[in-house]
């Protein structure tokens, strides 16, 4: 297409990207997670500033904003015992509220860019969900050049574009102060550059920084690997650049989990059995019946109310299933994808059995893009041999 094709999509992108910033920056939810969050930015800007002090400057800023704010909410069933009353007792107690804050040191690169934001001016609360909308900005226009890369016509790839922003997951995810939006922008960055550009080093690089983010995509990353090792003629990878940047990966993942004060037994109680006021001075001791209980009653309810049910549905039809049995590679790579996609999410979901759908964005979009690839790819080879 011509460029005056590719410069008009491009600013009606723009135009569009410029009223969706606005609209997320003026319509922010202020999750239950943000009060942390915001703690974690006084305490590296300020170390030496009492709790008590961190605490009394974060309640009124999120009370002048969400009156709300700290009371007991009675308008579910508990799922852990002690939930619904658990963020007015945060709200009135400055040490619980401190010992909450450990459970959010091991997202250090999203705790690190909500602090640059802070020193640049910025409250506390702003500065939590900045890069979220800037992380959705950016999504979206990364995967524009992604679909007219592949797709070779920009106004069908502008169409498809607008039409994967307004996907509730992503909306959701840049509505939130949480590190899920600049999750998901690293790892399609660490896909793009892998996949698209054949950089492993940049790819590594990206997914280090995902890792920093979320650690449990350590998972994915090592799934993935193996993925590439597989088919590493076909991206002309080395199979040493491929080990070593497994072993950036795990390093990556074990300084997280050296610094982290919080062992993954509390941190799943205290989601989804008994709410953990005290976990570092006072954890309660991890019950395995309990854990097997939680993980049989949501197993189900989980994943029927997630997105993989439905994908799993356009992956069966979409993939080609002729091109398999002649064990074509791309064919074989896609199938690969899929299989790493969902065995990552059930691994993750014996660890942490919630699917909450911000938090799972980053496989969907993926799932998405390799779909419209995949069904891109038939196309052209249907149209060659007809």
């Amino acid at each position: 297409m011509s460029t005056i094709g590719k410069n008009i999509a491009g600013f009606l992108l723009s135009v569009y990207l410029c009223i969706m910033s606005y609209y997320l920056y003026t319509h922010q939810y202020f999750n239950a997670d943000i009060e942390a969050y915001m703690g974690l930015v006084y305490k590296y800007n300020f170390p030496d500033m009492k709790i008590e002090e961190i605490h009394k400057k974060v309640y009124d800023e999120l009370k002048s904003k969400d009156p709300d704010t700290g009371k007991s909410d009675l308008s579910h069933k508990e799922e852990a015992f002690g939930e619904n009353t658990y963020y007015q007792t945060l709200s009135e107690n400055p040490k619980a509220y401190e010992e909450e804050l450990s459970l959010f040191t091991v997202k250090p690169l999203y705790n690190f860019v909500n602090s640059i934001f802070f020193r640049l001016g910025f409250d506390a609360s702003t500065s939590t969900f900045l890069i979220t909308i800037i992380s959705y900005v950016l999504i979206v226009a990364l995967i524009f050049i992604f679909l007219s890369d592949i797709l070779k016509n920009h106004y069908l790839a502008l169409l498809l574009t607008i039409l994967i922003s307004l996907f509730k997951p992503l909306l959701d995810t840049s509505r939130h102060a949480t590190p899920d939006g600049l999750s998901t922008l690293v790892l399609l960055l660490s896909f793009y550059f892998a996949v698209v550009k054949k950089n492993l080093w940049m790819a590594v690089l990206f997914g280090v920084l995902c890792i920093l983010t979320r650690p449990e995509y350590f998972i994915f990353y090592s799934l993935l690997l193996v993925l590439l090792y597989i088919f590493r003629s076909d991206f002309s990878f080395k199979s040493k650049n491929i080990v070593f940047s497994f072993i950036l990966f795990a390093f990556t993942f074990g300084i997280i989990q050296y610094f982290n004060q919080i062992p993954w037994s509390v941190l799943f109680m205290n989601q989804f059995t008994k709410v953990q006021l005290y976990p570092i001075s006072n954890p309660d001791s991890f019950n395995f019946h309990e854990y097997l209980a939680c993980i049989k009653s949501k197993v189900l309810f989980e994943f029927n109310t997630s997105y993989f049910p439905l994908l799993l549905i356009f992956i069966i039809i979409i993939l080609d299933y002729k091109m398999l049995k002649k064990k074509d590679r791309k064919s074989l790579m896609y199938l690969g994808l899929f299989v790493a996609v969902y065995f990552t999410v059930l691994i993750r979901f014996f660890m942490f059995p919630s699917l909450v759908n911000r938090m799972m964005v980053g496989f969907y979009l993926i799932i998405i893009l390799a779909l419209i690839a995949c069904q891109n790819s038939k196309s052209q080879i249907m149209r060659k041999t007809a």
